[in-house]
């Protein structure tokens, strides 16, 4: 007899209908471990790219559903650090880690992610001590260098909730961090707009220039002040 194979017998297409998803979700899980993955700050003009990626057992998933656990977008930041706040109570295991500006801004946004979502990736199987049976990527890309299955699925930060889960983490660990650099780096109001591109923040950029965690490579239509410089 065949041995099933994740990718062709499970048909795992980026794009797939909620009930269609948690149904090949569970078939996986009968196979092991499954980690989510995703990041933060893929759109801000200041600060670093954060990915995290978590796993959760049945018992954590079903209290932090209970929580109304989803896409960390679909949240305030109140309840987003309250449902960081449970899971760092229930145990659930996860690691974070952030990809640079210079990262960034010499390897571009998308592979500075992808990099920084395949670090979480190994560090948490590394400390699960077991072969994960799938990782689920946000997005439609996968992530180079890990060897173990991927699922790239669109949406997958609201239609599954350990990529929910890593959403949050990932969230609310690069909240704190630009608040904290708003201290060092005044004027930006990093604190607020978390290096994302508001309309206060371009101005900022404007007037005050780049500071040393602002991409270059975001903020230089920003800079131009005609046509050509």
């Amino acid at each position: 007899m065949r041995q099933l194979t994740v990718f062709r017998d499970l048909y795992l297409t980026p794009r797939v209908d909620p009930e269609e998803a948690h149904e090949l979700l569970s078939e996986l899980a009968k196979r092991g471990p499954i980690i989510g993955t995703d990041e933060a700050g893929r759109g801000a003009l200041a600060g670093p790219v954060v990915a995290a990626a978590v796993y959760l057992t049945p018992e954590q998933e079903e209290k932090l559903l209970r929580l109304k656990l989803r896409d960390s977008k679909q949240i305030t930041p109140a309840g987003r650090e309250k449902l960081f706040a449970v899971m760092q109570d229930l145990g659930v295991l996860w690691r974070a880690y952030s990809g640079s500006v210079e990262r960034i801004d010499r390897d571009n946004i998308l592979r500075a992610s992808l990099w920084t979502m395949g670090e979480c990736v190994k560090k948490l199987a590394e400390k699960l001590n077991l072969e994960p049976a799938c990782i689920i990527v946000d997005g439609t890309e996968r992530i180079s260098g890990v060897k173990f299955p991927q699922w790239t699925l669109i949406q997958a930060d609201n239609l599954i909730p350990v990529v929910s889960a890593a959403s949050i983490v990932a969230k609310v660990i690069r909240d704190r961090l630009m608040t904290k650099l708003d201290a060092k780096y005044p004027g930006y109001n990093l604190a607020k707009n978390k290096g994302y591109p508001t309309k206060s923040h371009m101005e900022a950029v404007r007037t005050q220039g780049m500071s040393e965690i602002h991409r270059a490579t975001f903020c230089r239509k920003i800079l131009r002040t005609k046509e050509g410089e």
